[in-house]
């Protein structure tokens, strides 16, 4: 729960003919076809193989016009000065692969020292989430860079950069996880600070299936005295807010919002992964327990089932059958009023709000 004084705040080069298009560079969308699926995320090895200059995609038989013209038919995506990606893989993505891609051919561009990824960009090489956020720009910490100097595409930030908080991820040099967090809880929305922050305390705090409270606590202090080293500054306040209600229990952005609103509706005693016995010995975990009011909350994610279905090897239908049953034991078990919710539900406090009632689930009287 949130203290009270800080309230909660066609292909890629088409144009090109079949003998052009068989050059000797693989073209940006055969990449996305060798993964075997068409990816929503990418990593980052992926995500720079998809990355063309105008000089490998002239040296697979494409000219100076093709290229040109594959970008006009909305074909070919530029980035950057001089790079390009497949629109059609391009699509298929979330906005945090999409930013990813940016980066890599951000990086390819960059000469030795011109900066170090930050913010957003240092966000996606952890494999942070973010949460209903696209960003405008590749970030990156320049302490020398003077106001103006950032371009389309491109934001500088002239911030103090301490040299432990530098890494390299795969020959990218870029924010250490710690400042990364600690950038993003206090520039992006609440809801979004909160996905990251229960993200890296998740990586920080989980041990296999055991959460490490002490593990917990020890991340929370270190970035508590960062928020201290900052108190004045742009965003510290939201910071430290968040960094006091992440719990590295969330599985994903979902659940982490989807606290953040129960909260706000006056919603004080939320536990995580909740177990209930199910049958045959079987231990069933339920997203969130809604103590106040003895109800269990879980969330859907886009392409829950299709995982789920993936995961165990079941068709979707399968899958479905499934989760009803378990669902229909825990009620009958526990006799407990049991809310599902997915992403239009925790847009607001309201939207959530509403959809819980539906359910009989109301905020108790304070």
């Amino acid at each position: 729960m949130l203290r009270p004084a800080a309230s909660v705040p066609p292909q890629v080069v088409a144009g090109t003919s079949s003998a052009q298009a068989a050059g000797s560079v693989e073209r940006p969308d055969a990449v996305a076809g060798s993964l075997g699926r068409v990816p929503r995320h990418l990593s980052l090895d992926e995500a720079m193989a998809v990355v063309r200059s105008r000089e490998q995609l002239r040296a697979g038989g494409m000219t100076a016009r093709a290229i040109g013209d594959a970008v006009v038919r909305g074909e070919l995506r530029p980035l950057q000065r001089n790079r390009y990606v497949g629109v059609k893989l391009w699509n298929d993505l979330w906005p945090e692969s999409r930013h990813l891609i940016e980066v890599c051919a951000a990086v390819a561009e960059m000469r030795d020292g011109d900066g170090v990824a930050s913010h957003e960009s240092a966000g996606v090489l952890a494999e942070l989430p973010l949460y209903r956020h696209t960003p405008s720009a590749v970030h990156l910490l320049k302490p020398e860079a003077r106001r103006g100097s950032s371009r389309v595409g491109l934001q500088h930030h002239g911030d103090l950069l301490p040299a432990g908080d530098i890494t390299v991820v795969n020959g990218i040099r870029c924010t250490t996880l710690d400042r990364t967090v600690f950038d993003l809880v206090r520039t992006l929305s609440m809801e979004a600070a909160i996905a990251v922050a229960d993200a890296a305390l998740r990586r920080e705090a989980m041990r296999g299936s055991a959460y490490e409270e002490r593990a917990a606590e020890a991340w929370r202090e270190r970035m508590l005295q960062r928020c201290e080293a900052a108190r004045g500054g742009r965003g510290v306040r939201q910071a430290e807010a968040a960094i006091r209600f992440a719990d590295g229990r969330s599985e994903s952005p979902g659940e982490a919002v989807s606290r953040l609103q129960l909260s706000r509706l006056g919603f004080q005693e939320l536990r995580l992964q909740v177990p209930v016995s199910g049958p045959d010995g079987r231990t069933y975990r339920v997203d969130i327990g809604i103590e106040d009011v003895r109800s269990f909350y879980e969330f859907d994610g886009m392409g829950k089932y299709d995982e789920l279905a993936l995961a165990s090897g079941k068709t979707v239908k399968e899958v479905v059958l499934d989760e009803k049953r378990r669902e229909d034991w825990i009620r009958g078990t526990t006799q407990r009023r049991f809310a599902r919710a997915e992403a239009p539900h925790i847009l607001t406090p309201e939207a959530l709000g509403r959809r819980l009632a539906a359910f009989g689930i109301t905020p108790p009287r304070r």
